[in-house]
C-alpha cells in the first residue's frame, strides 16, 4: 500500500487487486473504511461493558471458562420453559463437567510431574 499511517509510517498492509492502496487506504472505499472503524469502536465499547458487567476477563484459565458456563446457565434459566431451554441447559452441564474432569485431571497429572522431579 502506498498510504501513509497516523504516525507517519509507510502503510505495510497488502494492496487491492489491480490498486495502488490497501483497502483502509483506497479512495474508493472511504466511506466503507469508515464505516468499518466506527462499527469497531461500538464494538470495543460494547465489550468492555459486556466484560465490566459480567466481571469476564478471558478464557485463558479454566476458572474463566467456568465463569462464562455460570453466565450461561443463569442467563438460559432465566428464559421461559421449553425444550430448547432445557437442551441448553443439559448441554452446559455437559460441558461443565467435562471441565471438572480437565481440572481434575490436570491437578493430579501435575501432582505427578512434581512427585517424580522430587525423587529425580
Amino acid at each position: 500500500c502506498r498510504g501513509i499511517n497516523k504516525d507517519r509510517a509507510p502503510c505495510r498492509a497488502p494492496r487491492l487487486r489491480d490498486g495502488e492502496f490497501c483497502f483502509w487506504h483506497s479512495p474508493e472505499h472511504a466511506d466503507e473504511a469508515a464505516d468499518a472503524r466506527r462499527l469497531g469502536g461500538l464494538r470495543r465499547r460494547r465489550e468492555a461493558t459486556i466484560q465490566g458487567a459480567y466481571e469476564l476477563d478471558g478464557l485463558d484459565v479454566v476458572q474463566q471458562a467456568r465463569r462464562w458456563i455460570e453466565i450461561a446457565a443463569a442467563d438460559t434459566l432465566a428464559l421461559e420453559n421449553s425444550i430448547a431451554r432445557s437442551r441448553t441447559l443439559a448441554y452446559l452441564a455437559q460441558v461443565a463437567l467435562r471441565a471438572y474432569e480437565q481440572t481434575e485431571l490436570s491437578d493430579r497429572l501435575r501432582a505427578l510431574e512434581e512427585a517424580t522431579k522430587s525423587r529425580g
